[in-house]
This record gives C-alpha cells, sequence and structure tokens, in this order.
C-alpha cells in the first residue's frame, strides 16, 4: 500500500520559465460506412470533426484536473488538427506557451479526449471501434532542448570562507556543488577551501587548472562584507564576464527571497578558455543555481573555445 504521505509533484520551482511546446497524435479505427456519415455530417449529434477539434480543446485546458501529478500549468496556444481517411481518423494536438515545464501531457490528453469525443458521437453506428495508437510526436525547449551534461569535462570546486577554512564548521556548500558536478556525469579533479583572501582564492583557481579543470565552481564570498571579494579577484583573473549567469541567478532567486538580489553571483571566462562560476555560499543556491546553470557550462565552455553557438 503506498501511503499518502509520499505523494508528491515534482518540484519545478528552481525552473525558468522558457518557451516550450509538444506535439501528440492518436489514430481511431471505424468503419467506412460511419466515416462516410462523418464526412457528410449526418450524425444525430452534429458536426462530428469540429466537436472533436473542441474537445481536443477542452481536453488540454483540463489535464490538471485529470491527472493528479501534472502542474496546472497554463499555455498560450492550442491547436487540434483532424485527418480522415476511409476508415480511420488522425487527430493531432500542438500546444505552446511559456512555461516552468512541458506541455506533453497537455498535448497528450487533447488526442485523447478528441478521440473519446468521436467514440461518444458514433458509438451508436460502429460498436467495432477501436482507439488504435495515441502518442507524443514531439516536444521542444526546456531541459531537454538547451541542457548538456559534462560528461568528459574536468571540473574543480572551490569553497571561500574563512570560517570554513579554520575548521570552525563543515562546509557544506562545497562539498553538494561537488555532487552536483558528478550528476551532470563531470570528473571533479579538484575540491578545496580557503580563506576570503586574495591570494588563497587566485591559488587554489590556478591548482584546479593545473589539475585539468576547464570549469570551476566557487561557492562563498559574494555578499556585501568587506571580506566578501570572490568576485572581484576572478573579475581581476578573467577576460569576459558571463553577464546572463548572474542575472539568471537573481532571477531565480529573488522568487525564493528578495534577499538574492544583493547576491553577486556571477561567472567569467579566463584567458586560458577556462569558465569560473562564482556561487553564494548557502547550500540552497549551490543546490537551485547548479540546477539552473548546470546543463549550460558545455555550452558556455564550448562558446569560450570559439565553437560558437
Amino acid at each position: 500500500m503506498v501511503s499518502l504521505n509520499s505523494m508528491r509533484t515534482v518540484d519545478i520551482s528552481h525552473k525558468l520559465e522558457t518557451l516550450r511546446e509538444a506535439t501528440a497524435y492518436g489514430r481511431i479505427k471505424l468503419s467506412p460506412q460511419c466515416v462516410e456519415k462523418i464526412k457528410n455530417n449526418l450524425l444525430p449529434k452534429g458536426n462530428c470533426l469540429e466537436a472533436t477539434k473542441l474537445a481536443g480543446i477542452y481536453g488540454a485546458k483540463q489535464t490538471p484536473f485529470l491527472l493528479p501529478f501534472c502542474h496546472p500549468v497554463g499555455f498560450d496556444h492550442v491547436e487540434i488538427d483532424t485527418s480522415v481517411g476511409e476508415d480511420f481518423i488522425e487527430v493531432t494536438a500542438k500546444v505552446r506557451g511559456i512555461a516552468r515545464t512541458g506541455y506533453e501531457m497537455e498535448a497528450l490528453t487533447a488526442v485523447s479526449v478528441a478521440l473519446l469525443n468521436i467514440y461518444d458521437m458514433c458509438k451508436n453506428f460502429d460498436p467495432q471501434m477501436v482507439i488504435e495508437e495515441i502518442k507524443l510526436l514531439s516536444k521542444k525547449g526546456g531541459k531537454s532542448q538547451h541542457f548538456e551534461t559534462l560528461e568528459g569535462i574536468k571540473t574543480a570546486v572551490i569553497t571561500v570562507s574563512d570560517r570554513a577554512s579554520k575548521g570552525i564548521y563543515e562546509d557544506k556548500s562545497g562539498k553538494l556543488a561537488v555532487e552536483k558536478l558528478k550528476e551532470l556525469n563531470s570528473e571533479v579533479v579538484y575540491y578545496t577551501v580557503v580563506p576570503d583572501e586574495e591570494k588563497a582564492i587566485e591559488k587554489a583557481i590556478k591548482e584546479a587548472i593545473a589539475k585539468g579543470a576547464e570549469i570551476i565552481v566557487t561557492s562563498g564570498g559574494t555578499g556585501l562584507s568587506p571580506r566578501d571579494i570572490t568576485p572581484e579577484v576572478v573579475s581581476k583573473m578573467a577576460f569576459k564576464e558571463i553577464k546572463g549567469f548572474g542575472e539568471a541567478m537573481r532571477v531565480l532567486g529573488s522568487r525564493f527571497t528578495p534577499k538574492a538580489l544583493v547576491s553577486r553571483a556571477t561567472a567569467y571566462i579566463l584567458p586560458d578558455q577556462k569558465v569560473v562560476l562564482v556561487l553564494p555560499g548557502s547550500k540552497g543556491a549551490v543546490n537551485d543555481y547548479l540546477t539552473l546553470l548546470g546543463g549550460l557550462l558545455k555550452h558556455a565552455l564550448d562558446m569560450a573555445k570559439g565553437k560558437g553557438h
């Protein structure tokens, strides 16, 4: 028996809204005689094809009420098309919008309800109807389209904290960053904890590069206190700043707490074509921001190497 306490939807609060699209397809087999009635608009319940399109739109809108774990996200466009053959009708549904999760379930539900509408309107004339298939044709946007793993790429983690470097408390954010990078299939070749001192930070970055790291994640030193100097240190070593990463982190972080707007988290490209992602020192920030940006680090690295978009 499954406990109700264990049921939950997937947490998508860490995602940014992006343009997404999904297309689904379905097919129902009918007798040629029934198809002729549909084509000639002879069904007692009215125009089957037009009603089917309308039912598909209703189906897309009702998806989160039918599927308990489907997020109630709005969409900006839904389109239902039908194609009539000698003994079948095909239905295609396309759902499009800007959201934090995809629309595949909305598209599949739209097709399912559209086919059920055909069944309902024709059941008195063709009890042998068969819904033959329902499938997803395509989905665009979000993680599946834009994100890549870090397989084959060496990475490093540097925690910048006076107290953690002295052993006053355990470095949890840096260790979490190591775990997140491994989840992205990268090889973490270097990990260290250093105080909030310019020379120590510079030395750690150079040591990470010497170990072969192409992507370096720092944690800590992004606040406003006199000792918070990580962005300044890395910027002195850098060739370019990846401003969009910092902007995205503050946009996402401000959804959880307005205090995220005073964070100076950002990212840089070093002259030797290495990427440094400068993160705050909290576990929550490391988790959310690496979840958000981890799949884009390879693209940033490729661009730094001149490979373009």
